[in-house]
């Protein structure tokens, strides 16, 4: 059922506690943890504690909980002392999604060029 965690899914393991993970913050609705694999300096995703595949299914069924991603995105940057940092969505294999659980990267502490790549 979507938002209910899933069994099967690494970043609802993490939000419960039941695979360890380097958390930067949490909220009622959010886990923030440092990126196993950075890409960045200071690379940090933001989850939301309900499942849903992408962003754009999260923004659709629960937009509360999106605004609350990002807004978290801003804290993890105020926190981590990053004034510039990017926010990154991926959203299908294609785009590099590899866990099916919305997810922001919020990457900084380097220049980032655009486009990325």
């Amino acid at each position: 059922m979507p938002g209910e965690p899933q069994d099967d899914c690494l970043f609802c393991k993490i939000a419960a506690g039941h695979i360890p993970a380097t958390i930067v913050r949490e909220t009622d609705t959010t886990v923030a943890f440092r990126d196993i694999n950075p890409q960045a300096p200071t690379h940090v995703l933001v989850i939301p504690k309900v499942h849903y595949e992408n962003a754009a299914a999260l923004a659709a069924a629960e937009p509360a909980v999106a605004a609350d991603v990002l807004r978290e995105a801003q804290s993890v940057a105020d926190d981590e002392k990053v004034e510039s940092y990017r926010i990154v969505f991926n959203t299908g294999s294609g785009a590099g999604q590899t866990v099916w659980h919305a997810h922001a990267h919020i990457l900084g502490g380097r220049g980032l060029e655009w486009p990325p790549g």
